[in-house]
């Protein structure tokens, strides 16, 4: 078996921690077996380790994503990277492209695809593996896994199987209800819904089928060049409702979806984390702080209080699952953002009169990483080192780094710099537009990077 993770979304629901860069799967609020912090992303990997499907699975993300599951993932993952949002249907169908033209997987094989971020028990994904035989058994084109519902909930879409096929090995499905009312959701539990999870199986040979009905190339390198012309419309509209056979599987584990500050409270791993206090007359409150000044929150309960670069949000619990439309203009550029070679925070950006900005950064760099060798058209930047040693190379030479040194690097200049410890320093851009996109990057790896000064020396 063969698994798709999907990595997607803006992550507005947990504002301000979630962001354009860092979803809700980012987040290090949980905590794993050795009680450290970690993220949904950080979990989920760790249980398809144990129960041996790592090797197996792929991550399909958008390019905003790419630094931040390569440095939480330690860059074990396989990554297919949409070089443009669109919906779930473009998303699967690159990665089984992927999987059929690049890794050379056999038609028959099955593929699982399922969010990245699910709440679950091992042995979830240890049901997982089941859906292969349901597949083969069923001669089905679908295979779903359904959880058994807890309660009647309005948030979850349900599946309906037919009366007839109470199997506990699989369920052959009727119809799908999306988010009912209550008292709707009520009479499909008695007649055996189950929630939809978003987890489903086929054969790779049903996606390259389907691709080939639809004139659309088989081939990854081809279908991703003309990615952005593929309709962006949801897997489940486009593949699933089609179907001619659907079947589904049912699972009576522990599953949660951790999207909205109510339920991820529920699961963290303390209720302060980050500089602060909560009074003791305070109940069911948390507070999450990744500001560097202390919050302290007296005489409420049933909140979260929750500060970030982006913002400071203080909601009921209960009220907090609006958030989404309460901040929907209060978007911006991302104040804070992990990257494979370390972390930035936005500390101030100002806009002046004749156009000129300036924008000021605190970076982080992890000893080993290092930044691009790269330029800028429309800014100039000023380095002040202030912690730890590196390797900067400026137009092609090189030279060592210490606290208090600066730098000034001009429009158009070439430079890299690579941290021998630990190594953090002020950004400050200034020019005509301070925008991600306006990096030239020329070298990534830096081997190469230090064969061209060595080059340009001789």
């Amino acid at each position: 078996m063969k698994l798709i993770l999907l990595s997607g979304g803006s992550g507005s629901r947990l504002w301000p921690l979630s962001n354009n860069a860092r979803s809700k799967q980012f987040l290090k609020v949980l905590k794993n077996e050795q009680q450290q912090l970690e993220s949904m992303v950080q979990r989920v990997w760790g249980q398809l380790n144990t129960v041996g499907l790592a090797d197996s699975t792929i991550i399909a993300t958008s390019k905003s994503q790419v630094d931040m599951i390569q440095s939480q993932l330690n860059s074990q993952a396989d990554l297919v990277i949409e070089p443009v949002r669109r919906d779930t249907f473009p998303a699967i169908v690159l990665a089984a492209s992927y999987l059929y033209s690049v890794k050379n997987a056999s038609l028959d094989e099955v593929v699982s695809v399922l969010p990245v971020d699910p709440f679950v028990e091992a042995s979830f994904f240890e049901r997982m593996l089941d859906m292969e035989e349901a597949l083969n058994s069923s001669q089905a084109d679908i295979a779903l896994m359904g959880v058994q519902p807890t309660f009647p909930s309005e948030k979850y879409g349900y599946i309906v199987p037919e009366a007839h096929t109470q199997t506990n090995d699989y369920r052959v499905v009727n119809r799908f209800v999306e988010k009912p009312k209550e008292s709707h959701a009520a009479e499909l539990m008695e007649d055996g819904a189950l929630w939809n999870c978003g987890v489903f199986s086929f054969k790779l040979e049903y996606i390259i089928n389907l691709l080939k009905e639809k004139g659309l190339p088989t081939n990854y390198d081809e279908l991703l060049e003309g990615y952005g012309e593929l309709p962006k419309i949801s897997f489940d509209y486009e593949v699933v409702e089609k179907a001619e056979k659907i079947v589904v599987l049912p699972y009576d584990g522990y599953w949660k979806d951790l999207g909205t500050w109510n339920t991820l409270t529920e699961e963290m791993a303390a209720g302060l984390i980050g500089k602060g206090q909560i009074s003791p007359e305070c109940d069911n409150t948390h507070l999450i702080n990744e500001l560097d000044i202390p919050v302290v929150v007296m005489g409420l309960s049933n909140v979260v209080v929750a500060a970030s670069p982006d913002g400071i949000l203080v909601t009921e619990k209960s009220a907090s699952p609006r958030v989404k439309e309460v901040v929907a203009n209060l978007v911006d550029r991302p104040m804070y953002e992990e990257r494979r070679w370390g972390w930035y925070k936005v500390l101030d950006h100002s806009k002046f009169d004749g156009g000129n900005e300036v924008l000021t950064k605190r970076i982080g760099v992890k000893a080993g990483k290092n930044l691009s060798y790269q330029f800028h058209h429309q800014r100039s930047e000023v380095w002040t080192i202030v912690k730890g040693e590196g390797v900067l190379v400026l137009n092609g030479k090189m030279s060592v780094v210490r606290p208090n040194d600066v730098i000034q690097i001009n429009k158009g200049e070439y430079h890299a710099l690579k941290a021998v410890t630990d190594l953090e320093l002020i950004e400050v851009q200034s020019g005509s537009e301070l925008i991600e996109e306006d990096i030239v990057r020329v070298m990534m790896n830096w081997d190469e990077i230090e064969e061209l000064c060595y080059a340009s020396a001789n």
